[in-house]
Order: C-alpha cells, then structure tokens, then sequence
C-alpha cells in the first residue's frame, strides 16, 4: 500500500486472496477477503498484519469507513468476450462445445473466400 493509507486501513477483496512468491516485502496490512489461502495468510501474519472476515468487518467498520476495495478488470470475464459494445464486430460469437468449434459459425454466408455473401440489403 502507499504512504497516503493510514495504518488503520482494512483491505477489503471479495475474492480469493493468493500468495505471489515475486512480492518480496508484504506491508503490515489487515485484509478482509472471502477466502485467503494458507501461504497467504502465513506471510500476511509474519509482516503483523491481520486477516478478517466480513462478520468481523462489519462489526468493526458498520459504514465501512476507512476501508480499501480492490477488484480485478471489468472485461477480463469469459463473457465480456461476446459483447458487442465492446469489442464491436470482432466479438466471439457463443458457439457449440467441441474439437470442430469452426465449423458451426462459419458458414457460407459467413466467409469471405466463398460464393455466396449475405449482404444486409433487402432480399428480393
């Protein structure tokens, strides 16, 4: 955490907390989170840190005042691959499960290298 946290802030992560071997120095930090692996929880309690649950969170912080949440990327979900608002024509269209995935959305009236393009005009 950086020098503008007071050492009274809570971390709080609504996910799994992990241990990353590259993070050599870990902070004196209290971390609240649904689930801290056990090498986690180990290198946060040698630093002096303590780790809580959202029971213990919300009996020492009922408005959540003073608290930090952390999230990951929005977009990085399997689904936000298929939403055309963000990735416009290039999202992934859901296809069926299988070795042979290609085959089911690419048609003829999805290629370019055959005859036969469907075009957005009216049909006649």
């Amino acid at each position: 955490m950086g020098e503008t946290t007071n050492k009274d802030t809570i971390v709080v992560v609504v996910s799994t907390v992990v241990n990353d071997p590259r993070l050599f120095d870990v902070p004196s930090l209290t971390v609240c989170a649904l689930r801290v692996t056990d090498s986690a929880r180990a290198r946060i309690v040698k630093a002096g840190g303590r780790v809580i649950t959202f029971d213990q969170l919300a009996v020492e912080r009922p408005i959540g005042g003073n608290t930090i949440m952390l999230r990951g990327r929005i977009n990085a979900r399997e689904s936000a691959k298929h939403f055309r608002g963000i990735h416009g024509n290039s999202a992934r269209p859901y296809v069926r499960v299988g070795k042979r995935k290609d085959k089911f959305e690419r048609a003829r009236g999805r290629r370019k290298s055959i005859d036969f393009k469907r075009t957005k005009g009216p049909v006649h």
